[in-house]
């Protein structure tokens, strides 16, 4: 089982980071958490989980054990796969959803992408005692870095933005008319930012 990876940031999206580890290069799924977290970085280290299927073999990156634990979490819970609780991930930080989870506050999570009001209380119900195990402290504020790096260039930020949001699972003509809707209101927004408003408006 492959613990971490740690190696050279050769190429990153907000849904897709390769690391160049001795020669060989790993794409890694990852959340919009972790894209804020190693953007920037000529070199990082990756938590992963891997989900081996019959058809597929599927590495998930996390920059920090808690993310991954949070992931493991919501993949425990009947009906949730990786890429409902990257999604999860995505537009929720690790503090958002163990607050909106301790709350029970199961409306704001199912404003998520594919996440009906069932799906939603059963997430709750199936972890908020293991919530309040592993503790809140740990996770942080949660919020996005002032540093965020901005893209100068809007069109740079509106590609990039439709591209994740297509292989995260939407079609490509809402989500266009989502990201300049946003880009029109919010002109400066770097990408991550961008991601996650269009996850709350798709």
């Amino acid at each position: 089982m492959i613990e971490y990876l740690r190696g050279e940031l050769v190429e990153l999206t907000p849904t897709v980071a390769v690391i160049d580890c001795n020669g060989v290069g790993y794409a890694t799924s990852i959340s919009l958490n972790t894209y804020s977290a190693i953007q920037g970085k000529k070199n990082c280290k990756l938590y992963i989980y891997e989900a081996i299927r019959e058809d597929a073999y599927v590495l998930y990156g996390f920059a920090d054990r808690q993310e991954r634990e949070l992931f493991l979490l919501l993949i425990s819970v009947s009906g949730i796969g990786g890429n409902t609780a990257r999604m999860i991930l995505s537009a929720l930080s690790p503090a958002e959803l163990i607050n909106v989870i301790s709350a029970e506050n199961a409306n704001l999570l199912k404003t998520v992408k594919g996440i009906g009001l069932k799906t939603a209380q059963r997430i709750i119900v199936d972890l908020k005692d293991k919530i309040k195990i592993m503790g809140v402290d740990t996770f942080g504020g949660g919020t996005l870095p002032e540093s965020a790096k901005m893209y100068s260039a809007n069109t740079e930020v509106q590609e990039e933005a439709i591209a994740a949001l297509t292989m995260l699972g939407f079609a490509s003509a809402p989500s266009q008319k989502v990201v300049l809707a946003i880009l029109k209101e919010e002109p400066t927004a770097p990408v991550e930012k961008v991601i996650k408003l269009a996850l709350k408006r798709l």
